[in-house]
């Protein structure tokens, strides 16, 4: 059975109900960092620990005003793989309170930009609930990459470049560029070792491992 786990003082928030309802299995425990830990997969396959902090509209206001916000997800995105923030609540969040509106859009451009971490709105506890479960049951669904670089034709000799390294497994755009940007060439990238891979920030051995596998494993 799938696994949430979830922080003690989210006890009465009506969400380990709804959970439990979905057949998930909810671990409450105390969590020193977010509201919710769940183990998930990305379009690579590689498992990934996603921390949750879950704040109503009237809470996410608070933390701005308290400036405790920062320091959450300061928290937050050093212990998670992915980090996520969900703000519930059906309210008109620039209404509710008495905060100037650029206060609250600067905040959450922040949030998206600078720490790079995803917000997601939801109307209740039976919708957060409801997100929880779908994050989960990823782990056990056979899912694979879209097939984004069939839509795209590479000219140049950059783009070239980039989509053949592009093409490795767990590799993206980002990461492409990165690689490039390190080796310098295609041929260096490919005859790296494993030291000199996991010195690029976002390579982990999961997907060194699974490169090392497509590049040195014989066709059969």
């Amino acid at each position: 059975m799938l696994k949430v786990y979830i922080d003690h003082r989210e006890r009465k928030s009506g969400i380990k109900k709804e959970l439990i309802k979905r057949d998930i299995d909810v671990i409450e425990k105390q969590l020193i960092t977010a509201d919710f830990v769940i183990k998930t997969k990305d379009l690579g396959g590689e498992i990934l620990t996603v921390g949750v902090e879950r704040k109503t509209i009237n809470d996410f206001l608070n933390s701005i005003a308290d400036k405790r916000i920062i320091s959450q997800l300061i928290v937050l995105k050093k212990q998670f793989d992915r980090p996520l923030l969900i703000i519930e609540g059906e309210e008109n969040i620039y209404e509710i309170r008495n905060f100037h509106p650029n206060s609250i859009r600067g905040m959450l451009s922040s949030i998206a930009i600078d720490f790079q971490i995803p917000i997601l709105y939801t109307r209740n506890h039976r919708d957060t609930a409801n997100l929880l479960a779908i994050i989960a049951k990823r782990l056990e669904k056979p899912r694979s990459l879209p097939s984004l670089l069939k839509k795209r034709k590479p000219t140049s000799l950059k783009q070239q470049q980039e989509y053949f390294i592009e093409s490795l497994p767990g590799i993206g755009p980002t990461l492409s560029k990165s690689l490039l940007k390190k080796f310098k060439t295609v041929n260096k990238i490919l005859n790296a070792t494993e030291k000199q891979l996991k010195k690029v920030d976002k390579l982990g051995p999961k997907k060194i491992a699974a490169i090392k596998k497509v590049l040195e494993k014989k066709y059969k």
